[in-house]
């Protein structure tokens, strides 16, 4: 089991955003902006390509959601959308608040929120 489908299980703390039967939404611990999201399908599949047309879409529809309570409750100018899957064996979908382009650059040094900050965002983003 991934580390993501315990967190979605509800085994490893998160700052859930959002979710429904079959996905999760939760801020990443180590953000490269406030209310930086992770989208996951609850179905553990390594490679996001690996899930079917219907699955595809219904992330992507969830993703979508997400996105427009993150840009409700976030100053930001766009939410960047990001696909890796690089870092952990379970397909996921990055959700960054930006105000250039400058923003999305995975390489820089991430953030380090209190964990107060992090639940008021989260919250702010789950009542959007």
């Amino acid at each position: 089991m991934s580390i993501f489908s315990k967190i979605a299980a509800g085994e490893i703390p998160s700052y859930k955003v959002a979710e429904d039967a079959g996905h999760f939404a939760f801020l990443d611990i180590n953000p490269m902006a406030p209310g930086h999201t992770l989208v996951i399908p609850r179905r553990e599949v390594d490679y996001l390509f690996d899930l079917s047309s219907d699955e595809y879409a219904e992330l992507m529809e969830f993703a979508r959601k997400v996105a427009i309570k993150m840009k409700k409750a976030l100053p930001c100018k766009r939410i960047g959308v990001a696909v890796l899957g690089m870092e952990v064996p379970h397909a996921h979908i990055h959700l960054v608040p930006l105000q250039s382009e400058a923003d999305m650059d995975f390489r820089a040094p991430k953030l380090s929120l209190a964990a107060e900050e992090m639940k008021r965002i989260a919250d702010a983003i789950a009542q959007a």
